[in-house]
């Protein structure tokens, strides 16, 4: 038998087909594990598909103990996505059917552990981008009051020095922020420690530029680095390739694609101009200098960043530091 899950919030929409494609069983289920263990107390064996969305891993961890189960991915499933009539109903049933007819393009599922290293790193992004949120707020006040200090921004004086106007919202804005240093300094903790457990986290540090938190996260996000067969696949993957339309003989390359984790493709650009002030010069700093000239400091950065993940595919795939096999990767590259 064949299952497909159209997963919601609140439920799940079911459909079972059998080897021809008949439909033999369909339910609106709510999304909780006994209801779904009822649904599937007569289901022996069977191939299951889940569509990827934000309510799906927890439905795939406990189904999978039992069942071969794929996530599948929306963007690719054309014919769910693309489609004029859109139900639930219909949704579940046409994955079913193409899970029946291996036409299913399946989304990379990690292992728990990377599971668990993504969400650590992306709460720290979060947090951070709340605190730079704040902050942008406090100047945002002080240019309406038409107020400077020259100071470095929030350092101890210049936090003072804001204490001291005795304005109620700049007071509430630089409680928050302090608390919230408190928990990035906790999770920062946390991400260090990872980091130098991890094989491939204390490999990427020795690439000039690469941090704990920036080898933390890159590990995360790539996961897997045996399921990308060369580094080309991995830039892929990073939507950082150009998109290419071909019709008539005319091809054309246009920007990049942007596909993959917006969060690899962030920390690449941090970490390439990391390099970049660290190691004036490396041959990717050099690289990276020629291209200002011609295309810009925008294009340049792009790819640099392109140069710097096929760098960290090699020294993650062959578990070698990046000083030791240096002009080999330049070779490669």
């Amino acid at each position: 038998m064949f299952v497909g899950l159209d997963d919601h919030r609140n439920h799940l929409q079911a459909a079972v087909v059998d080897n021809e494609g008949t439909l033999l069983k369909e339910e609106r289920i709510p999304n909780d594990a006994d209801e779904i263990e009822r649904f599937f107390a007569d289901v022996d064996y069977a191939q299951i598909v889940i569509e990827s969305s934000s309510a799906w891993y927890h439905i795939y961890e406990y189904l999978s103990k039992r069942y071969q189960v794929v996530s599948s991915n929306p963007l690719k499933t054309k014919a769910i996505a693309s489609a004029k009539v859109k139900t639930d109903r219909l949704d579940a049933f046409t994955l079913a059917d193409l899970l029946r007819g291996g036409y299913i393009a399946e989304s990379y599922v990690p292992p728990r552990r990377i599971i668990e290293l993504r969400e650590m790193v992306r709460c720290r992004a979060g947090l951070v981008r709340i605190r730079t949120s704040l902050k942008n707020k406090i100047h945002g006040h002080l240019l309406m009051r038409g107020v400077k200090i020259e100071r470095t921004p929030f350092s101890k004086t210049y936090v003072d020095k804001l204490r001291a106007l005795h304005d109620y919202r700049i007071d509430e804005y630089l409680n928050v922020t302090e608390a919230l240093n408190r928990e990035i300094d906790q999770v920062s903790k946390k991400i260090m420690l990872e980091a130098k457990d991890d094989e491939y986290a204390r490999l990427l540090r020795t690439i000039p530029g690469v941090g704990y938190y920036s080898a933390l996260l890159i590990v995360s996000e790539i996961g897997e680095i045996e399921r990308f067969p060369d580094s080309a696949h991995l830039c892929s993957y990073a939507g950082l390739t150009p998109s290419t339309h071909s019709s008539g003989g005319v091809t054309y390359h246009g920007n990049i694609t942007k596909t993959g984790s917006r969060y690899l493709r962030w920390i690449l650009t941090e970490c390439t101009h990391s390099h970049i002030r660290t190691e004036p010069d490396s041959n990717m700093t050099r690289f990276y200098n020629r291209l200002v000239k011609k295309r810009g400091k925008a294009k340049a950065t792009v790819a640099a960043s392109v140069k710097l993940l096929k760098v960290i595919y090699w020294v993650m795939k062959e578990k070698r530091p990046y000083h030791s096999q240096e002009e080999l990767l330049q070779r490669r590259i």
